[in-house]
C-alpha cells in the first residue's frame, strides 16, 4: 500500500459514508476512509457498525478507521476487519460486508469530540504514550493489512507531543501517520499550525499525511511545499465540495481548473442524495442528507430559503423539486 503522493478524503463521523466517498473519488480522491468504527461496538456485533464499514468495488483503495483505548479490543477489530470477517448475524441487507476488503486499518488518536475523549479514546490517547505503544503494537501484530495512525499536535499548547507519538507509532510498525495541525483543546479553531506537520515529517521515515485547513487547491500545494509531507488529507474542505479534489489535482499538475457552476453543484448534490436513498432507505437518507445539501448550497443567493424547505422535506421527490425550483430562480 503506497501512502505517498495521495489526496485523501478524511474520515468524518456522519459525513463520509459510501455515497459521499464514491463521489469524492470520482473527482480525484485517491484514498478514502470510513467513518469511525468503535472497537467496543464490534465486540457486541453491533449492526449499525457493520453498515458504517460497507463499501463497493468503486471505492477502493480505502481504509477503515477504528477507535478505542483497550489494546485487546482494538487488536481484535483490526484482526477481523483486515480479513473481512466482521459480519454480525441477522444483518438486514442483501449484501455481505467487507467485500471488497479494505486496503488498510487506521487508528484514531486525533478525534477531539467530548464524548470520545471522555471515554479515553481519540486524542485522549496522546496523553498516554505507553498505551499508544500497546495499542499500535497489538494492532500491527493482529492485522493482515497495513496499519496507519491519525494524531493531533498534542492535547494542548502546553502538551505538544506529536513528534514523540509519531516516533512511537513508527517504532511499533505502523505504515504511515496522519497529523492534524491542531491540539485537542483547539478543536477546529484557530488556524492549523503546519509547523507541527513539518516537525513530524523530519522525525520519522514512514510516510506522513498532512491534515488541517485545506479548503482550496492552493492550500494543498502550500502544505506540500511548506511542510514536505508525503500526502494531504482533506476534511471540512470537502463537505459539500467534492470538487476540491479535482481542483487539487489540477494545481498539482499545473493545469487550469474550472469551478463547477451552481447547476453542476446541485446536480451532484441530488445524485448524492439519490445514492443515499438507494443505500439507506428514504427515511434515514433524507434526514442525513439535509446537512450535505446545506453545504452544497452554502454561499449561494437564496440558499437560506431553500434550506428551510429542505429541512421540512421527507421524500427524494420533494428534495428534487426544491432543488429544481432553486435553479429556476438563478
Amino acid at each position: 500500500m503506497d501512502f505517498k503522493n495521495k489526496i485523501v478524503l478524511a474520515p468524518m463521523a456522519g459525513v463520509t459514508d459510501y455515497p459521499f466517498r464514491k463521489i469524492a473519488r470520482r473527482y480525484g480522491a485517491d484514498l478514502t476512509v470510513s467513518e469511525m468504527i468503535s472497537s467496543r461496538a464490534m465486540e457486541y456485533s453491533d449492526k449499525k457498525t457493520a453498515t458504517l464499514i460497507y463499501t463497493k468495488n468503486d471505492d477502493v483503495p480505502y481504509g477503515i478507521q477504528i477507535f478505542g483505548h483497550e489494546p485487546s479490543a482494538m487488536a481484535q477489530s483490526a484482526y477481523l476487519l483486515s480479513r473481512g470477517l466482521y459480519n454480525p448475524e441477522n444483518i438486514d441487507t442483501p449484501r455481505g460486508f467487507l467485500e471488497p476488503l479494505p486496503s488498510y486499518i487506521d487508528i484514531n488518536m486525533g478525534c477531539p469530540v467530548k464524548k470520545i475523549v471522555s471515554a479515553g479514546d481519540g486524542s485522549a490517547l496522546m496523553n498516554n504514550p505507553l498505551l499508544v505503544k500497546e495499542i499500535v503494537t497489538a494492532c500491527v501484530k493482529s492485522s493482515a493489512l497495513p496499519v496507519t495512525v491519525k494524531i493531533r499536535a498534542g492535547w494542548s499548547k502546553d502538551k505538544i507531543n506529536c513528534v514523540e507519538i509519531a516516533k512511537i507509532v513508527e517504532g511499533c510498525g505502523a505504515s504511515a501517520i496522519t497529523i492534524h495541525g491542531r491540539t485537542k483543546e483547539q478543536m477546529y479553531e484557530p488556524s492549523a499550525n503546519w509547523s507541527y506537520l513539518e516537525a513530524v515529517k523530519k522525525a520519522v521515515s514512514i510516510p506522513v499525511i498532512g491534515n488541517g485547513d485545506i479548503f482550496t487547491g492552493d492550500d494543498a500545494i502550500n502544505m506540500l511545499d511548506r511542510t514536505g509531507v508525503d500526502s494531504v488529507m482533506v476534511g471540512r474542505g470537502a463537505m459539500g465540495n467534492p470538487f476540491i479534489f479535482e481542483e487539487i489535482k489540477c494545481k498539482m499538475n499545473k493545469i487550469p481548473y474550472t469551478p463547477p457552476t451552481i447547476h453542476q453543484r446541485v446536480e451532484v448534490a441530488l445524485e448524492q442524495v439519490s445514492l443515499m436513498v438507494e443505500e439507506k432507505g428514504e427515511r434515514v437518507a433524507i434526514c442525513e442528507a439535509r446537512k450535505h445539501l446545506s453545504w452544497y448550497l452554502r454561499g449561494v443567493h437564496g440558499a437560506a430559503q431553500a434550506r428551510v424547505q429542505i429541512n421540512n422535506a421527507t421524500t427524494l421527490e420533494q428534495i428534487s423539486q426544491i432543488l429544481n425550483n432553486f435553479l429556476l430562480n438563478r
